[in-house]
């Protein structure tokens, strides 16, 4: 299984943002993974921001629930992170990862079985 994320670079605040995480390598549908969104911030640690089961049940950062959302695409085997609101202190990096295990909050690498390279996302006018 390989994971891509993908999204704008640049985005303005106060505007929506959107990432996908594209899997591929097998079907979504038949893998019970839990997929997650984890983010770093220029010179600050990472970040939780929320996971969405296979079964499609989703758990979020208590700081950015008012404005995540998680879904989930099998037909395009694609996991979205919708981030309303930006501002520039949304500005980070952004990690697709899965995990077999729901791990609430979980923000190092051996939490995940896979972990992708991440997508840079700045947030400016």
């Amino acid at each position: 299984v390989q994971l891509q994320e993908s999204g704008p670079g640049l985005v303005k605040p106060s505007q929506t943002l959107s990432l996908s995480c594209t899997v591929s390598g097998a079907s979504m549908a038949t893998l019970f993974y839990y997929w997650a969104w984890i983010r770093q911030p220029p010179g600050k640690g990472l970040e939780w921001m929320g996971v969405i089961s296979y079964s499609g049940s989703t758990y979020y950062s208590q700081s950015l629930k008012s404005r995540t959302s998680i879904a989930r695409d099998t037909a395009n085997n694609q996991v979205t992170l919708t981030l309303r609101s930006v501002t520039p202190e949304d500005t980070a990096v952004n990690y697709c990862a899965a995990s077999e295990t729901l791990s609430i909050g979980a923000t190092t690498r051996d939490s995940y079985e896979y972990w992708r390279q991440g997508t840079q996302v700045t947030v400016s006018s």
